[in-house]
């Protein structure tokens, strides 16, 4: 029998979790591995970068799980600065290009992996490219980054964006010294929560002394006679700038795919079925940030960008890949982030993500605290919970607080995966001391004040 070849393209998260996998399942003598890998790095944490900038990591070196060399000890052919630029489907092949040399290869495959990942979203605006304005993906980003907060003279940073990066980023950059205006084109910041629960974390943010401006739609990056960033304009305003920092979000990276004619979602991402095989393919598997996935609360397919579900594809990926077998169920949508002693939390459906798909729900928001409230330290929280009208379905939490506060969001993440209703959630037998929590913990409270909710609404 003739030994097959697996062709991966992206060296980080998913992609070296895939090859990996295989690899366990199928030795040299089975399996031919070649990764490619465009950047300088491989299986790295992008979630880090912002700790390293901010200083919390000490070391680049620190995020890196597995470098290529080790990757090739086990019998991994890890091409770096190797850039994959055609999927060839019907020839089943893809063609690189080394970076280094400019040298173009043909490289065939009988199984192929796409795991090439997400970019961040750099609006056509003027001046965009400027110096001084950074994107914030990969451990380059992140040098690049550090190398000009150690180098401008100036000490004003404008972050656009508030998503997860912008608030991680603004927190960084208050580490290094700079004065830091934050702007929103929305409401209030981190659109991954309700307004309401926003309009938190946007008061703690001006606490931190963080300037925070919303409804601030940047038009352009004005720069200097010297060619950097001196500014960063909206439609009414200018906000001098030493440094910009882009925290607007990702998209799917699958330029290569939508070439090759593969099929994509309604948010660019590549559609798998559950063993991450992609649809109507069956030598073509993909995973990470580049590809949808199935929300397990509004049945509907979603892009995420998460190291979490990046490491699982690709288990899933390697274990189909090697002989095994594994799927990939879907995800609740939970994702946790601070900014200083801030802590973030959501899972599961917004009140404009029920509405979208057609649910009729209530809500209950409580304040309570993070141990018992006579404990010494005791810190407030609020806790927002969504569920179904009528049937009591859990739908979605959100949480903001400090210590302890986010890390409680997993035990609705639990619930939303287990289909639980608020009622059911009460009953739960959850851990309780005076240092770690009230009597009744406070998700628990707030699932309480949602049966109370479901039941005026009438069952």
């Amino acid at each position: 029998m003739a030994m097959e070849r697996l062709v991966v393209i992206g060296g980080d998260a998913a992609g070296m979790s895939a090859a990996s996998q295989a690899r366990r399942l199928k030795g040299p003598d089975e399996l031919e591995i070649v990764a490619f890998e465009r950047g300088h790095f491989s299986s790295y944490s992008a979630c880090g970068i912002p700790y390293w900038v901010g200083g919390d990591v000490p070391e680049r070196d620190d995020l890196i799980a597995r470098t290529p060399a080790e990757h090739r000890e086990r019998a991994i052919d890890l091409r770096m600065r190797n850039e994959v630029t055609e999927i060839d489907v019907p020839g089943g092949r893809v063609r690189s290009r080394d970076l280094e040399t400019g040298t173009e290869t043909w490289t065939g495959y009988d199984k192929l992996v796409i795991a090439t990942g997400a970019r961040p979203i750099r609006p056509p605006l003027p001046g965009i490219d400027a110096p001084g304005v950074h994107g914030v993906q990969t451990l380059d980003d992140g040098q690049d980054l550090l190398t000009t907060l150690d180098s401008v003279e100036g000490r004003r940073a404008v972050v656009v964006g508030v998503g997860y990066i912008g608030v991680e980023m603004a927190e960084a950059l208050l580490k290094h010294g700079f004065e830091v205006t934050v702007l929103n084109r929305g409401e209030q910041p981190m659109a991954t929560l309700d307004p309401d629960m926003g309009r938190l974390v946007h008061r703690s943010m001006d606490r931190m002394g963080i300037t925070t401006v919303a409804g601030a739609e940047v038009t352009k990056i004005l720069t200097g006679e010297n060619g950097r960033v001196r500014a960063v304009a909206t439609e009414d305003a200018e906000y001098p700038a030493d440094v910009v920092v882009l925290g607007i979000g990702v998209e799917p990276e699958t330029a290569l795919a939508r070439a090759a004619g593969l099929p994509l979602g309604e948010y660019g991402g590549l559609l798998t079925d559950l063993a991450m095989r992609v649809r109507g393919h069956d030598d073509i598997w993909a995973g990470g940030d580049c590809v949808e996935v199935l929300d397990l609360v509004s049945g509907r397919e979603r892009h995420i960008a998460l190291g979490t579900h990046a490491n699982k594809h690709g288990q899933i990926i390697g274990s189909n890949v090697g002989g095994g077998y594994g799927t990939f169920p879907g995800v609740v949508g939970t994702a946790v982030s601070k900014v200083c002693d801030l802590e973030i939390a959501r899972t599961g459906l917004r009140e404009k993500d029920a509405r979208a798909v057609g649910l009729r729900y209530v809500t209950a928001t409580i304040e309570s605290t993070n141990s018992a409230g006579y404990y010494p330290g005791a810190a407030r929280m609020t806790v927002k919970m969504l569920a179904e009208r009528r049937t009591g379905r859990l739908l979605g939490v959100q949480i903001v607080g400090t210590d302890g506060a986010a890390k409680r969001v997993d035990i609705a993440a639990v619930a939303l995966t287990a289909g639980m209703t608020v009622e059911q959630m009460t009953t739960l037998d959850l851990g309780y001391a005076p240092p770690f929590s009230p009597v009744w913990d406070p998700v628990l409270v707030a699932a309480r004040k949602a049966v109370t909710a479901v039941r005026r609404e009438g069952i």
